[in-house]
């Protein structure tokens, strides 16, 4: 059975359950102790009615300790197991396990926010953002998606259908920062029907002046006003690209690697990798902040010493 104290003692399986080094992870558990705390005080009882007994009293739990808590919840995001399977690891039931998943995901949201480890979700606000502004704001911007079980409804079908990946997605608009490695803004969970341009104009982001934004050619057309925009140069039709235009999407290629690396740091987290089973309202788009927000975490404690590069 899973439990921290029994899974600290091994760095590599730690780091492979969880998606998180032991100080990261211990950064996060007060702020995280914190918000359960006031999430659910101890003067009520799990259904929020007064407590008639005395807390503490009683069985203690599988999750009694904070620390199993927080562990519990992010082996569930890192691997995401089938309920079953996840209670058996902490000794409990699919329905306690089922219980405990809704229970904390939004504990966990709600810690990240308040280490500032998540993206900001109000294009308006880009601009004005401490991650974008705390160096030159060279910023990468592309589209993920993530495969979701089909809806039964035909037109919910054809809403998350997406012709590029052949599937049904949900996607989501990530801008990153070049130097910090840092995701700085996370667009609202759209369908897979959408395409990057049109989720990018929608978006109404509001970049900071004199900023310099490289993206695909999925963002042809996209040209917000006062950014500096870097985007490859797509070949013609009937004829070769040139040398020239060849050598500039070679260096912007060299460039658009730090968000392709930033998505697969997010996608880590299996539960937006692997085809998504939960169809609860906001699920997809709370499971995609925290798995950019650790994203974010990991960057802040394993890259804090990084010399930022501005050349161009």
């Amino acid at each position: 059975m899973l439990s921290y104290e029994g899974l600290k003692r091994h760095a590599t399986n730690f780091l492979a359950a969880t998606g998180l080094r032991q100080e990261e992870f211990e950064a996060l558990l007060p702020v995280f102790s914190a918000v359960y705390a006031r999430a659910y005080p101890t003067d009520l009882t799990w259904d929020g009615q007064p407590r008639k007994h005395k807390w503490g009293g009683g069985s203690k739990g599988q999750l009694h300790k904070d620390e199993d808590k927080l562990l519990f919840i992010l082996v569930y995001t890192k691997t995401y197991p089938l309920q079953a399977m996840h209670g058996l690891h902490f000794g409990m039931s699919q329905p306690q396990a089922n219980y405990w998943i809704h229970r904390l995901l939004p504990v966990l949201q709600a810690a990240l926010d308040a280490l500032k480890m998540t993206p900001e979700r109000d294009g308006t606000k880009v601009f004005s953002h401490p991650n974008v502004t705390e160096v030159a704001a060279d910023l990468l911007l592309d589209g993920t998606e993530r495969e979701r079980q089909r809806p039964k409804d035909y037109e919910k079908q054809a809403e998350h259908y997406s012709g590029k990946q052949k599937t049904h997605t949900d996607k989501n608009i990530l801008l990153v920062h070049e130097h910090t490695r840092k995701i700085v803004y996370l667009g609202p969970t759209c369908v897979g029907r959408i395409h990057d341009k049109k989720a990018a104009d929608q978006a109404n982001i509001c970049y900071p002046p004199n900023a310099t934004l490289t993206d695909d050619t999925g963002f042809l057309g996209y040209a917000p006003p006062g950014v500096l925009i870097y985007q490859p140069t797509k070949k013609p039709k009937g004829r070769p690209l040139s040398d020239d235009d060849k050598d500039l999407n070679r260096f912007i290629s060299t460039v658009r690697i730090q968000v392709e690396h930033a998505i697969a740091s997010v996608k880590r987290c299996r539960i937006v990798k692997d085809i998504l089973r939960n169809f609860k309202a906001d699920v997809s788009d709370m499971v995609m902040s925290i798995a950019c927000a650790l994203h974010n975490l990991r960057v802040t404690f394993r890259y804090a010493t990084t010399t930022y590069s501005f050349v161009q």
